[in-house]
């Protein structure tokens, strides 16, 4: 580019300028869509990322922050080498790291990134007209600029990454984590010598929960407090002995309870050891079930129980039962089908606004109340012909009675009622 640069005309090297910063400004315009449009693409070309609600949403933040930073460095005329390292960006890999995911993934995503984010700039070049030379070296220059950048976080983020992989294999936890993780992909495990560096026995009942917490601040970690309440938790159900507690990232823990050959536990239990915690914790909870069998299904059920409450994107109870959402979690498999699902049982009924989350709460609770109105109206704390009347509203947007088609109704309410926004529509106006 600089050879380039020294055949042309000043008055052409600052029109280069010019175009470069207009294209990053129209980018940074709408750097939510270009966001978007890339979390798509990864979606689709990276396996790992498939149903990670968590580890989506760092990626997602890793997304904005390298793309705002590439677009403030084209912009502005700023060196690739002078910008900084954006902390999203290194908490990603970091999350791949303690995940066990390979770095060839990580590096993958930049490039498929920088793919995609050039293809973007290349676009908007085209709205430009010009003599030919010109658009030329502007295109080399966006290219330049966006490799260097990209060359440069790249090894930035592989530095991280491997700085971090070797913290989180001196940890113990890794150790036990590995362990769990061949038990539960299914693969010839030594069950003796499993136990005993687990310290867990898997001839019993077990409880599987999936606990986890946010950062309250920088470098803050909710795993100790999350490790204390798992202790409690045990103490207060009467286990024998302690719950196995395995740590998945910096952020959330796989938990079993070990409950002898006892097939019930107490939910209230739970609810109170997890609000005892002096911050904010989430605890998703799966079936007991017995054996090594017993132990992954009670796992997976937790997991899928955690999945509809990170898709819901809304204030959850602290505890979760599969019991509860099971139904749910199927339907987090494909958002996009549920949402277009939901949207031909509802209609209308599935506007996200108040005066329709509260015909859709009022049809839910009458027909879980076995389409009792006195057991609705108990429930809703309110006058038994208040409930008809919403039940007369509901059923003029459904234009049916609630009464038909019961079974996909009672679905498609509680897929509202648990996921929100995602699967509602938007407001009208």
């Amino acid at each position: 580019m600089r050879a380039i640069r020294n055949d042309m005309a000043a008055d052409d090297s600052v029109l280069v300028s010019q175009i470069v910063s207009s294209i990053a400004a129209s980018m940074s315009g709408h750097l939510r869509s270009v966001v978007e449009d890339l979390r798509e693409r990864l979606l689709r070309e990276i396996d790992y990322l498939d149903g990670d609600e968590r580890l989506l949403e760092v990626l997602t933040a890793s997304l904005e922050a390298n793309i705002g930073t590439l677009t403030h460095i084209l912009r502005h005329g700023i060196a690739a080498s002078n910008a900084e390292t954006p902390p999203a960006a290194v908490e990603y890999a970091r999350r791949l790291a303690q995940r066990g995911i390979p770095v060839s993934s990580l590096v993958r995503c930049y490039r498929l990134g920088q793919d995609s984010f050039l293809r973007w700039c290349l676009e908007e070049l085209k709205r430009y007209g010009g003599e030919a030379h010109v658009v030329s070296a502007t295109a080399l220059e966006l290219v330049g600029i966006t490799s260097a950048y990209i060359d440069l976080a790249t090894q930035r983020m592989v530095a991280e990454y491997e700085d971090e992989r070797d913290r989180w294999a001196l940890n113990q936890g890794a150790v036990r984590a590995g362990r769990v993780r061949d038990l539960l992909d299914g693969r010839d495990v030594d069950l003796e010598s499993a136990e005993v560096a687990l310290d867990y026995g898997f001839r019993q009942q077990h409880l599987g929960l999936v606990v986890w917490g946010d950062r309250e601040q920088p470098g803050d970690s909710p795993l100790p407090a999350l490790e204390r309440m798992v202790r409690s938790l045990g103490q207060r159900m009467g286990c024998l002995k302690p719950p196995l507690f395995v740590p998945v990232d910096e952020l959330s823990a796989w938990v079993w309870l070990p409950l002898g050959q006892r097939t019930v536990w107490d939910n209230e239990v739970l609810a109170e050891a997890a609000e005892a915690v002096d911050r904010p914790i989430r605890v998703a909870v799966g079936a007991p079930g017995g054996g090594v069998r017993g132990f992954r299904r009670s796992h997976r059920q937790a997991s899928q129980a955690q999945a509809v409450v990170v898709a819901g994107q809304k204030p959850a109870p602290s505890v979760t039962g599969f019991e509860e959402v099971g139904h749910v979690a199927l339907m987090c498999n494909d958002i996009e089908e549920t949402r277009a699902w939901v949207a031909d049982i509802l209609g209308a009924l599935a506007l996200d606004d108040e005066p329709h989350a509260r015909l859709r709460e009022t049809v839910r609770v009458f027909l879980s109340s076995g389409g009792s109105y006195a057991a609705a109206a108990a429930h809703l704390g309110m006058h038994k012909n208040s409930v008809q009347y919403r039940l007369r509203k509901a059923e003029e947007v459904l234009g049916r009675p609630v009464r038909e088609d019961r079974l996909n109704l009672e679905l498609a309410l509680s897929a509202c009622c648990w996921l929100g926004k995602t699967v509602l529509l938007p407001k009208l106006g």
